[in-house]
């Protein structure tokens, strides 16, 4: 069978499943759920695609799914990612399917992500015959800061998809943003997202009466010394063509105008675009706070949490996930992503072990400006739904053109 003949049509399917697409979404919008374990949510995906004919499993240690579809013959395996999970924020959004739980919301689209993805499982599903080889369609919770992604790996996720068949091949994944055009996809080869570690520091030093400072040892100012030298470090040690960003966003101190507190706790990220420039910034991290605190007769705890690593789109999978998204969407509807988004997936855990590629999906509303939508994890950012099918059409579209390549 022809490409031509394998994508024919795909775009078209998906828009007439479209209304099954959005309900299915605004189901998930409505009862989000955070964390690792989503029963509700993930009891609806089961609910969805359990006509599909699909072999699957649960997770044990978290709330996943993984679902194979094996085609008519064998083949290579490819892998499609889903996530699950909603970000505690109480919706200010104003749709009319805005979230029944408080203090959480489907803020940054996994719900369009699972939705897409079921549909998408319901167009290789009705092609089953015309496949060689096998989809693996994976759900999964916790990706906001929770390592989901790495649960699966651990629970053996690969070699579930490639019992009885071939190893993964090649992964692929969508995320959708409103900030940019609707019904585009977006993306680039190489490291594509960064690395987000979390930073914690305690600067202690000796309390006493406001109108006293000399009397005391105030890590007040030893600690706004220590996050104007971090700026000052990383402008002074790190390549610009290897870019960096440190973060201090929460400062707590003190109980009242009039005394000088003891200690001084901060938090803050660490975002890095390599593994070398991760590695050598968490030693200088360290340095520059217990040196700034220790020349002031202080002492400071430095913690540097890991997050994820940096997720590098392969640049061969890049340009066949953007070559399959022009062709369904046409040659405006693929744009070039110029340089990396400096927040942080745990899809990268899979692109550790296997090469593939992400790509983002343009929902900007219509009649607003990408750059001034309310973006992901906004209390009132809003995709457009009507950018959906492309989405399921590109997650089906590189299934296809994969195994159709035997890769």
């Amino acid at each position: 069978m022809t490409d031509d003949l394998k994508l024919a049509g795909l775009l078209d399917e998906a828009a007439a499943i479209q209304s099954d697409t959005v309900a299915l979404r605004r189901t998930l919008h409505r009862r989000p759920e955070v964390g690792l374990q989503l029963p509700r949510t993930q009891q609806t995906i089961l609910d969805a695609i359990g006509q599909l004919g699909l072999d699957v499993r649960t997770g044990s240690a978290v709330t996943s799914v993984v679902a194979v579809l094996d085609g008519a013959r064998p083949g290579a395996t490819v892998l499609l990612r889903g996530d699950m999970d909603a970000l505690p924020l109480a919706e200010d959004s104003g749709v009319d399917f805005a979230s029944e739980v408080d203090g959480a919301m489907h803020a940054c689209g996994h719900d369009t992500h699972v939705a897409m993805l079921v549909s998408a499982a319901r167009l290789l599903a009705a092609r089953r015959g015309d496949i060689a080889g096998r989809v693996v369609f994976m759900f999964q919770p916790g990706e906001e800061g929770l390592h989901g992604a790495r649960y699966m790996l651990d629970e053996g996720l690969l070699e579930q998809a490639a019992d009885g068949a071939a190893p993964v091949s090649a992964a692929f994944a969508l995320h959708i943003s409103s900030e940019y055009p609707s019904g585009t996809i977006n993306m680039r080869g190489g490291p594509t997202m960064a690395a987000g570690d979390r930073l914690e520091i305690v600067v202690s030093g000796k309390s006493g009466h406001a109108s006293a400072p000399h009397r005391t040892l105030d890590p007040v100012p030893i600690a706004c010394e220590i996050v104007q030298s971090l700026q000052t470090m990383v402008t002074r040690t790190v390549d610009v063509f290897d870019p960096a960003v440190i973060t201090i966003a929460r400062i707590s101190a003190g109980t009242t105008h009039n005394i000088i507190p003891e200690r001084v706790e901060m938090a803050g990220t660490m975002r890095t675009l390599s593994e070398e420039n991760r590695e050598a910034l968490r030693g200088r991290v360290v340095r520059v706070v217990q040196g700034i605190a220790a020349a002031y007769g202080a002492s400071a705890e430095v913690e540097v949490e890991s997050g994820y690593p940096v997720t590098v789109n392969d640049p061969a999978a890049a340009d066949f996930m953007g070559a399959v998204a022009s062709e369904l969407a046409g040659p405006d509807g693929l744009r070039a992503l110029d340089d990396p988004i400096m927040g942080s997936e745990d899809f990268s855990y899979v692109l550790q072990r296997v090469k593939g590629a992400m790509g983002f999906l343009g929902a900007c509303p219509p009649g607003m400006d990408p750059d001034q939508a309310p973006p992901n994890h906004s209390r009132q950012v809003v995709f457009d739904e009507d950018a959906m099918p492309l989405g399921v059409a590109t997650y089906a579209g590189v299934a296809l053109r994969h195994l159709d390549a035997g890769a």
